[in-house]
């Protein structure tokens, strides 16, 4: 086997891990998501705590967003650098 092949099976595998770390990052996301909503709720009727609170939540949206659009990056490099190399063997 080549050099080639080697690369390409070592991103193929990157690639598969990346896409369970996104896969949990994003299933965490809408949990935060659905806690922030709650949150958000409570804080329009409650008081600081309960508004605290929604920004505490808030901010962990903004960070699995954050994370989950680097993954999606990440991905998309990977798969551009993927797709160049099958254009070699091809």
């Amino acid at each position: 086997m080549g050099l080639l092949h080697r690369r390409l099976f070592r991103l193929n595998d990157r690639l598969a891990r990346l896409a369970e770390e996104e896969r949990l990052a994003a299933a965490e996301l809408e949990v935060h998501r659905h806690l922030d909503d709650d949150a958000r709720r409570d804080a329009a009727v409650g008081g600081p705590i309960d508004r605290e609170d929604a920004r505490d939540t808030a901010s962990d949206v903004a960070r699995f967003e954050r994370l989950v659009d680097g993954l999606q990056e990440e991905r998309r490099r990977l798969e551009a650098k993927r797709d160049r190399l099958f254009a070699r063997l091809g």
